[in-house]
């Protein structure tokens, strides 16, 4: 019987930071890989390469930043070896990534509901009555009271763990196959860390969507991830 295909396989990852002073090797020959609707703990140190890893895994590393070499599989897809143009296809479609700063993935100057909507339909070509709908319904999922009111709020309007339920809502627009959260409650009190993990968790569970979990904090994932890479 032939063992299913992984829906990640990172194989021998190393990414660098190039600089006048020497090569600052981030990320040098990690390897893991996670199946379909799975939980992976990644954990560390803070400047231990967690965050690099995300976003290579996801073709987000500028210079003077460079992947020397490794693969990151993807449904049997080198990501490494794709155009910008067929990631920026996969990015928020099959995977979406969740940061550790929810301002850094909301801008400004646009309302929540612009944001949300111009994800839908660019990524799920839907109309823009259409749109509206699924992003209150998702607004409503992730507990933000009156999401129709919410929805055309500008981001500091927020408070910082509502924000955090946004960014996550956003996420979860697409129903990704991957989900990457990268210290998504790190600015939050311990109390809301723990809710907002576990209902991102459940969200991501109730859509099938495999999870990579980055923290540097072990109680977090002490019951929250099926397996741990350090």
């Amino acid at each position: 019987m032939n063992t299913p295909e992984p829906l990640l396989d990172v194989r021998d990852l190393r990414t660098y930071f190039l600089t006048d002073q020497g090569d600052v090797r981030a990320v040098d020959g990690i390897s893991f890989s996670m199946n379909e609707g799975e939980r992976l703990g990644v954990v560390g140190e803070s400047g231990s390469g967690k965050s690099v890893t995300a976003a290579s895994i996801m073709g987000l590393i500028e210079p003077p930043g460079a992947i020397v070499g490794g693969e990151v599989m993807f449904r049997g897809r080198d990501l490494l070896k794709l155009r910008e143009r067929e990631m920026q296809k996969i990015r928020g479609r099959e995977i979406a990534i969740i940061f550790q700063d929810p301002m850094t993935a909301l801008d400004p100057v646009f309302t929540i509901g612009s944001q949300m909507t111009e994800t839908l339909r660019i990524h799920r070509h839907m109309s823009k009555s259409e749109a509206r709908t699924v992003a209150i319904d998702t607004l409503a999922d992730v507990h933000i009271p009156n999401p129709e009111k919410r929805i055309a709020d500008y981001p500091h309007q927020f408070s910082g763990g509502m924000r955090q339920r946004v960014v996550i809502a956003m996420a979860l627009l697409c129903d990704p196959t991957l989900l990457i959260a990268d210290e998504p409650t790190t600015a939050l009190d311990v109390t809301s860390q723990a809710q907002v993990m576990d209902l991102m968790l459940g969200l991501a569970d109730d859509r099938g969507t495999a999870v990579m979990l980055i923290t540097h904090c072990r109680w977090i994932l002490r019951e929250r991830a099926s397996h741990v890479r350090r």
